[in-house]
């Protein structure tokens, strides 16, 4: 404890200044748990349905607005994003969601497993509705998704 000059050090009650350190050791902690948080929650968040995508070189695109994914899986199971449908009902559904905006992007993701053939097949009703902007999604080589 330092006693300014000319003062007298008195007893212990009149001679106590508070502590002016700062003690970082909890928020430390804090921002450790929270690192540990996120680096185990960040590979879990992906998006739609959990398929194996083939790889590719191609460079990915960049889109302003929320894509429309539809989602192929490798037992043949048809979702738009999240939501399972029926192949009949895809149609009905992709203009319902998209008020019938045929310039709509939609994306189409299909297992590695799953046959060309049906990927085509999709591919094929969306384009024959009318949707102009229609691509195919894929992992880039080297991406663990």
């Amino acid at each position: 404890m330092i006693v300014p000059s000319g003062h007298k050090r008195r007893g212990k009650r009149g001679s106590y200044k508070p502590l002016s350190d700062i003690n970082i050791t909890p928020f430390v902690d804090v921002m450790l748990v929270l690192l540990i948080v996120f680096m185990v929650t960040a590979p879990l968040m992906t998006v739609g349905v959990p398929v194996d995508l083939p790889e590719t070189k191609a460079s990915s695109l960049s889109e302003q607005t929320d894509p429309l994914v539809l989602t192929l899986t490798a037992k043949g199971l048809v979702y738009i994003q999240d939501t399972p449908l029926k192949i009949g009902q895809l149609i009905a559904k992709l203009r319902a969601i998209t008020n019938q905006n045929y310039n709509t992007t939609i994306y189409i993701r299909g297992d590695r497993a799953i046959s060309y053939g049906h990927v085509m097949h999709l591919l094929g009703l969306v384009n024959g509705a009318g949707f102009t902007k229609v691509a195919l999604l894929s992992n880039s080589v080297g991406d663990s998704r």
